[in-house]
């Protein structure tokens, strides 16, 4: 049997590095910045936090295999897809450094997410939320943590007095629809008492869990954005699903996340945008 716990000290250990490194690392000035794609950066930070991460967890459960932004997927499950390490399949899906730009700016809202599935379940996370040296963990089945204090979704449940996190589709494909984001917004925001977009999901996530946000959507997100926060926002007492209301996978994608009253007012909401886009696109079409 693979040991859940085992799981979860790896990815805090290997967090904890990478976030020990950034926090010392010098910010790099913008010409040295790599352009992924529009308005997405990368920087050497970033590359060298990721090979600190992969070098602690493929030495702490050989035959893993780590999923990461950065540097695509290392390591190797093994011809059958089982270790003796670790008693099975585990993939590690990791976001070296979530918040990039913030990071690059100086804004202090940046995190290390490192999350362990087994097979295809999500079964253990931990994001670092490197400014405020802060380690959320979660494993399934034994509940999420911020630093031994146990977290618990909010109890909110009126949207009037609600406060909602969300973030921007800026990369392609996601960009392409603002429009629909933008319908959104304006509905959500005339329901509640505020939105936040801080530039980090796997923080948003982390604050769903810990309760300051009673609720999170985005649009267009990677596995390594959401997955540690995934197992966070469960173990903390919410949900966490795509734009239909299905579980998320490691496939990650349209989010929605939040207590479960909140969760299903605020599902409702960017649903039915959703809906109306697709009928416009339609229309416009015919």
């Amino acid at each position: 049997m693979v040991s859940y716990r085992h799981l979860l000290d790896l990815a805090e250990q290997a967090a904890g590095r990478a976030a020990g490194f950034i926090r010392a690392a010098h910010r790099p000035a913008a010409e040295a910045w790599d352009r992924k794609a529009r308005n997405d950066f990368a920087t050497e930070v970033d590359r060298e936090a990721e090979r600190l991460i992969a070098e602690v967890l493929l030495a702490g459960a050989p035959g893993s295999r780590v999923m990461g932004e950065e540097l695509g997927t290392t390591g190797t499950m093994g011809a059958t897809g089982t270790t003796a390490a670790t008693g099975a399949g585990v993939t590690w899906i990791v976001d070296p450094l979530d918040g990039t730009t913030n990071f690059l700016h100086g804004y202090p809202a940046y995190a290390v997410s490192v999350a362990a599935a087994v097979g295809d379940t999500l079964v253990a996370g931990v994001v670092v939320d490197v400014v405020r040296n802060l380690t959320y963990r979660a494993t399934a089945g034994d509940g999420a943590w911020c630093d031994g204090r146990p977290l618990r979704v909010s109890t909110i449940s009126e949207p009037a007095l609600a406060l909602m996190g969300t973030g921007f589709p800026f990369k392609a494909p996601a960009s392409g629809r603002i429009d629909e984001y933008l319908r959104q917004f304006r509905a959500v925001l005339h329901e509640t008492s505020g939105i936040r977009r801080a530039g980090s999901a796997a923080l948003d996530l982390a604050h769903v869990a810990e309760g300051r946000l009673d609720g999170f959507w985005e649009i267009g997100l990677a596995p390594w954005d959401v997955a540690a926060g995934v197992v966070l926002v469960c173990e903390a007492g919410g949900l966490v699903t795509d734009f239909a209301g299905a579980p998320l996978g490691l496939e990650a994608g349209d989010v929605v996340a939040g207590p479960p009253g909140m969760h299903a007012w605020l599902l409702d909401v960017v649903a039915k945008v959703g809906a109306e886009s697709g009928r416009g696109e339609r229309g416009r079409r015919g």
